[in-house]
């Protein structure tokens, strides 16, 4: 089997993966529990459902694709949801596409740094926004850098303490007025984040393992 035909579990379904993407994990998949609690549905059986917060037919936009795991995984939890992802990363582009593909999850994916397209008009100001953008510092000790290696670390690593691209988001966020935003981080990272974004002018409402969920 050679690395672009190796696959990875998430949520359920099977994705294609290779030296181009992030390996999809576990505690990414916090993040669509809380995109159906906000849809108003039960991620778990004999869970009661929540008030849906969302519209009816929401805009999703996927920031940092990659393989397209959270993107395809929203589309196919939430049908009615219309989904982008975008990526800086061709390579990563095209794996998410084929993914999107085999997985009959019609998406839409386009190139951009953060929110660029949306700034541009080129994509519609989204419902909402999720992210698992780089966010490991280099300088964490406990880092496993030897299977780190394994993955692009254009994907993996951001400055400024690994916030870098999350502050730039979140800033932007606010400029553009989008009302959700959820977010993968670190848990010794959250704080930090919170702050930032009380800064920002941005609410925090929950979080939940390495995911935070913020309202403008």
């Amino acid at each position: 089997m050679n690395a672009a035909s190796q696959t990875k579990d998430f949520y359920g379904r099977d994705f294609l993966v290779s030296p181009d993407v992030l390996i999809p994990r576990p505690e990414t998949e916090q993040l669509i529990d809380q995109v159906l609690v906000l849809a108003g549905k039960p991620f778990l059986p004999g869970v009661k459902p929540t008030k849906r917060i969302l519209p009816q037919n929401p805009t999703i936009l996927d920031v940092g694709t990659g393989s397209g795991c959270i993107a395809i995984t929203i589309k196919k939890e939430l049908p009615e949801a219309e989904v982008y992802a975008t990526d800086v990363s061709e390579k990563a582009l095209r794996i998410a596409q084929k993914n999107a593909e085999l997985l009959d999850a019609p998406i839409t994916t386009i190139m951009s740094h953060l929110l660029e397209k949306v700034k541009r008009g080129t994509l519609p100001t989204p419902d909402l926004i999720v992210a698992n953008l780089p966010y490991v510092d280099k300088n964490w000790d406990w880092l496993d850098k030897k299977s780190l290696s394994k993955e692009p670390a254009i994907a993996l690593y951001a400055e400024d303490n690994g916030l870098k691209l999350i502050k730039e988001l979140i800033k932007e966020v606010k400029e553009l007025q989008i009302h959700h935003l959820i977010l993968e981080a670190d848990p010794c990272q959250h704080e930090a984040i919170r702050e930032y974004a009380k800064k920002m002018g941005l609410r925090f409402k929950e979080a939940r393992g390495f995911i935070l969920y913020f309202s403008v």
